[in-house]
């Protein structure tokens, strides 16, 4: 099977101009740069959940859009590396969560022959996962080489101050705006994480489309079934 005629979507909201780059300003300038220059072997991601890897190689690939494959190898551990084949003809391969595949290996030389492909035809290779490269649980010594040529950034999490304006932010790009009171109540009231946070707005913006209503204290009250009580985290 090949991962070229997989219909792999990629969310809407998953651009450069939807992703607050505070604290991590030098990687999104050097992927910006990798998209209008495709020159070098790519990069390697590495941060905890929820700090914005799976949202960086989708707006890399939506920028080259046919020139880039994206790849979400957890969903794929059990299919087989054959989904590797003829992705060395594309200018950007994006794989998503890398070490999914760690310790596996018809995985792991499978990957080996298509950084080794990709150095031949000039393509870029991108990786996104926890760790660095040599702590990911790679075992295939070769593969671990090739994978530390790759330039490695680290994500830093938001402050909660920039995860008020990361979530006004993918509101702006929605078409919604989100006050600022309405996103600190939002804050207060659930996970800090950026996906829960960016799962409440995506559930805000379909209740207020269909209700018609602003997306006001009341209103994220109501959605969220909080009482008019409930003060925690004021």
């Amino acid at each position: 099977m090949s991962q070229l005629a997989l219909p792999l979507k990629l969310q809407d909201h998953a651009v450069f101009e939807s992703f607050l780059a505070t604290g991590n300003e030098p990687l999104v300038a050097f992927l910006q740069d990798l998209c209008a220059n495709p020159t070098g072997p790519g990069a390697w991601l590495r941060g905890s959940r929820s700090t914005g890897k799976t949202h960086l190689l989708q707006a890399v690939c939506e920028r080259a859009r046919d020139r880039a494959q994206f790849l979400p190898m957890g969903s794929f551990v059990d299919v087989g590396p054959d989904i590797l084949d003829g992705l060395s003809s594309r200018q950007f391969v994006c794989l998503d969560n890398v070490e999914r595949i760690a310790g596996r290996e018809d995985w792991e030389l499978a990957l080996f022959g298509l950084f080794n492909a990709l150095s031949d035809t000039g393509g870029l290779l991108l990786c996104s996962a926890t760790a660095a490269p040599r702590t990911s649980g790679f075992v295939l010594p070769d593969l671990v080489s090739r994978f530390s040529r790759l330039p490695l950034f680290k994500l830093n999490s938001l402050q909660d101050s920039n995860r008020i304006e990361a979530l006004q932010l993918r509101a702006h790009h929605r078409g919604l705006d989100l006050p600022g009171d309405a996103a600190q109540y939002l804050l207060h009231r659930s996970s800090r994480d950026m996906a829960s946070l960016y799962g409440l707005l995506d559930r805000l913006d379909s209740e207020s489309l269909v209700a018609q209503r602003r997306l006001t204290i009341p209103f994220v009250r109501e959605v969220l079934g909080l009482s008019q009580t409930d003060n925690s985290g004021d």
